[in-house]
């Protein structure tokens, strides 16, 4: 039989195309049993479509109502392929049309098509007897001519292929005669040619074989048993030719399906009737048994309406002596809604790009029930809590599509459960749980955690010392939530950032890349960028303020008196001086701030320590008490100036008072700690005084005299006055909270007079100027007090020293002579050595001893 088959697939054409109507629908016509792989049509060329589009659409064939696969595409030449084994007698039995329906189904767009495959029958199966001996009981009365049905051969092919013809086996007494069935089915009678004896032969074996009209040619094979008898001239008669029943299917076992009933009108022996399946295919032969007395036809097996609703069966009735008659009975099977519908997803995208917009499919869904009628009406349902829904489509396809927005950062997986429900009663339902997943997209900025950050150094830092950590946050996934972090381009002080900090790139850690000052640079504020590696990267800025809080690292500057050189200030003291008259002032900065600015002042030594005090926090130096006689006129302190921080530092200067009226009253007043320099210049000074007034004395007297005389004479308004220049007081300096000792829009000149009982302080506007800078000194070149200085201008405080030791030397009030000789001497001494004086810092007190000597000589002369 094998062998046969393979004859018969390689002599016959595999397929031809039918047609293709108007609404897309193809059919195409091939032959059963064709090996997997054969060549059934061309999809594509039918379809009016390229291949490579049948390919990109996902083109498949489906079996309506099956699971298995009997046909597939090749996506290379978009032939139709045989992909199972297709046998007509198993999908449509003795029907002369057999005709299998199959769904071709394209994507993107949703396409259905259906799909007619045309099966033609081959001849692969042979004729089969019901049984292998076939009895016949004949009496020997039976005249010439008598006939004798022989059950009929099952082919279960159809057409020229089903059984054709019949050949029995030569002999003397029987001849065969072909007859055809209402049905149309080829059955055998024997027919008597030669009366029988039972006594020469009781009994006998004829081959009876029966030949389909296929190519090759089958056949069968069947043994007639023929026992002589005496004489029975009657058969049994059914009381129905055809008998139908309805079997609901599920049926329990032993269920009755119908009885079927036949009589015979012999008697005794020849009158009994039994029953027996004449024809019965194997599948009805496992559903279906048959009670031989009775003709009760019961179930047997699991009745199943999708395996097969309707049956047909044959029962022979046969009396004691081998006649029979045969009767047809149709078994119809009732659906039950048994099956609940199931569903396959054909189609899925996974994952899906967050980005997707709202309507766009992503999978397709086809739903199938195996029952019939209302049973197989299926509703398709999804859950409310999902961004989905399903769309009908075309006939049981359903599209699975999008209703809103996603977002992977909120709901990055959804298990999506479609429930599928028939419209049986009672109706039953299945469901499927769908798995997507949604694909991450760069849509989110890096976030920090904080709307800016501070930080706090100390100054004098280490570089490379940490400041602050930022972080920031990105709810994407992967690189695309992958943070790096980087300093945004700026200008610090005139620098760029990147010199003052940097940013750890991974962690977000900043630090010091240098060591900071906080009397330079005191806060200061860096954008940090937060960017993620996705494409394209997103980012998002930050502020950071750095502030650098203060160290104790700078000393107290003292401003006056200078503690700088050999040089030192004398104050002079009134002897009439009262307790707590102000005699001078101690003034100090500091550079830092806050407490550590703080300045407190002390004497930590004194000529006479109940004599003088200092003010903790103003420097002024006043008197304690009256001044008496017996104090001594030469008074030293020592000052210590200190901050307030920690550790505390400080700085000394020393202040020298005078207990005088008069500087003629102090006959020591040489004995006072002068260098050697200083008292070599005070020689030279004299010197040039009188050398330079013999020159030009008479000279400047005639001119000068008649313009002194005419007008009156000026009132003096500098009463031993010693000036403090404003030069001490750098305008860079002021007090912090009040606790120093100057304050932030002031500056002092201070005029410390003899002729007082206190000293006076006078305030001034604030200076415009430039910050002087701490590491500065307060010195000036000769050559930059000859740009500011005019001739007269720059030897005012010359002059009014020079005519105040004047008074005091003589005490007596100043002549003109005195004065013309005073104002004539200064005059040339100023033109030819103000250079020198101011080039050595010669201060006013520096010179008090050269001009009392000029004057000292100048009056008597005068």
């Amino acid at each position: 039989p094998y062998s046969g088959r393979f004859f018969q697939g390689c002599c016959f054409v595999l397929f031809f195309v039918v047609v293709q109507n108007a609404h897309g629908d193809l059919s195409y016509s091939v032959q059963e049993e064709l090996k997997r792989g054969s060549v059934i049509g061309n999809v594509a060329k039918d379809l009016g479509l390229e291949v490579s589009r049948l390919s990109a659409r996902k083109g498949r064939v489906d079996m309506e109502g099956s699971d298995r696969q009997y046909c597939g595409i090749d996506p290379r030449s978009g032939d139709l392929l045989v992909s199972d084994r297709i046998d007509r007698e198993q999908h449509c039995g003795e029907k002369p049309s057999c005709v299998l329906k199959f769904d071709l189904l394209l994507e993107n767009p949703l396409e259905l098509h259906r799909l007619s495959l045309q099966v033609e029958d081959v001849n692969d199966n042979a004729p089969v007897f019901p049984k292998d001996i076939i009895k016949l009981e004949i009496r020997e009365s039976a005249v010439r001519g008598a006939r004798y049905r022989i059950n009929a051969a099952h082919d279960a092919d159809i057409g020229k292929n089903s059984v054709e013809s019949y050949i029995l086996q030569q002999n003397p007494h029987f001849v065969l005669n072909i007859q055809t069935s209402n049905a149309g089915s080829k059955y055998g009678e024997l027919v008597l040619d030669k009366e029988l004896d039972r006594e020469e032969q009781q009994e006998m074996k004829l081959l009876l074989t029966a030949v389909d009209g296929g190519s090759p040619q089958r056949s069968g094979t069947v043994v007639i048993h023929v026992i002589v008898l005496d004489a029975n001239d009657n058969a049994p008669v059914f009381t129905e030719a055809v008998y139908t029943a309805a079997l609901p299917e599920n049926s329990a076992l032993k269920t009755k399906v119908i009885a079927v009933s036949a009589t015979d009108a012999d008697e005794g022996v020849n009158g009994e009737v039994t029953y027996e399946f004449s024809r019965l295919s194997d599948k009805s032969r496992k559903l279906f048994s048959l009670d031989e007395k009775t003709g009760e036809i019961s179930v047997t097996g699991d009745i199943d309406y999708e395996e097969g609703s309707k049956y047909e069966v044959f029962v022979q009735a046969k009396d004691g002596y081998g006649l029979s008659s045969e009767a047809k009975v149709i078994i119809d099977i009732t659906d039950v809604n048994d099956n609940a519908p199931v569903i396959y997803v054909k189609s899925l995208t996974n994952p899906i790009p967050e980005n997707v917009s709202p309507g766009t499919e992503v999978g397709i869904i086809n739903v199938q029930d195996r029952d019939s009628e209302s049973n197989r009406q299926v509703r398709c349902s999804i859950q409310q809590n999902v961004p989905f829904k399903l769309v009908p489509s075309i006939k049981n396809y359903y599209s699975l599509v999008t209703t809103g927005q996603l977002d992977r950062e909120l709901v990055s997986d959804y298990n999506i459960t479609i429930t599928a429900t028939d419209e049986g009663s009672p109706p039953l339902s299945s469901s499927k749980t769908v798995e997507l997943s949604v694909a991450d997209i760069n849509d989110n900025p890096p976030e920090f955690e904080e709307q800016s950050y501070s930080a706090y150094v100390s100054e004098n830092n280490k570089p490379g010392s940490t400041l602050c950590s930022v972080s920031a946050a990105d709810p994407d996934w992967r690189q695309n939530g992958t943070v790096i972090y980087s300093l945004l381009p700026a200008e610090v002080n005139g620098a760029q950032v990147s010199s003052y900090v940097s940013v750890n790139g991974d962690t977000g850690v900043i630090h010091a890349v240098r060591s900071f000052d906080y009397e330079q640079l005191r806060s200061f504020k860096v954008q940090v960028m937060a960017r993620d590696n996705g494409s394209p990267p997103l980012s998002s800025n930050v502020t950071v303020s750095v502030f650098i809080s203060d160290v104790n690292d700078n000393s107290p500057q003292i401003l006056y008196p200078a503690p700088e050189g050999n040089s030192f200030m004398t104050e002079l003291v009134p002897k009439a001086a009262h307790g707590g008259s102000l005699v001078s002032k101690v003034i100090a900065v500091d550079a830092d701030s806050g407490q550590n600015a703080w300045l407190s002042y002390h004497i930590v030594k004194s000529t006479d320590p109940g004599l003088f005090s200092i003010g903790v926090h103003s420097g002024e130096i006043r008197t304690q008490r009256d001044i008496s006689e017996s104090d001594s006129m030469k008074q030293n302190l020592i000052v210590a100036v200190k901050d307030n921080g920690q550790p505390s530092l400080s700085a000394t200067c020393s202040v020298y008072l005078l207990i005088s009226d008069n500087l003629a009253e102090v006959p020591e007043l040489k004995d006072i700690s002068y260098d050697e320099k200083n008292s070599k210049l005070t020689s030279y000074l004299i010197i040039a005084l009188v050398s330079v007034s013999t020159f030009f004395l008479t000279f400047i007297i005639i001119i000068l005299g008649v313009r002194f005389c005419r007008r009156r004479k000026p009132r003096l308004l500098f009463d031993g006055a010693v000036a403090i220049p404003s030069a001490y007081l750098p305008p860079n300096y002021a007090d912090v909270d009040g606790t120093g000792t100057l304050r932030s829009t002031y500056n002092y000149d201070a005029y410390l007079t003899t002729g007082s009982r206190t000293s006076d302080f006078k305030f001034v506007t604030s200076y415009n100027d430039n910050t002087l800078p701490a590491d500065q000194t307060l010195k000036k070149s000769p050559s930059d007090f000859a740009e500011v200085t005019t001739f007269l201008g720059g030897n005012f405080e010359f002059l009014q020293v020079t005519l105040t030791d004047c008074v005091n030397l003589k005490g007596t009030k100043i002549s003109f002579h005195c004065t013309l000789c005073a104002f004539v001497g200064c005059l040339a001494l100023s033109f030819f050595l103000k250079s020198y004086f101011w080039s050595h810092r010669v201060g006013a007190l520096r010179v008090y001893p050269g001009c009392a000597a000029f004057c000292a000589l100048s009056f008597p002369w005068c």
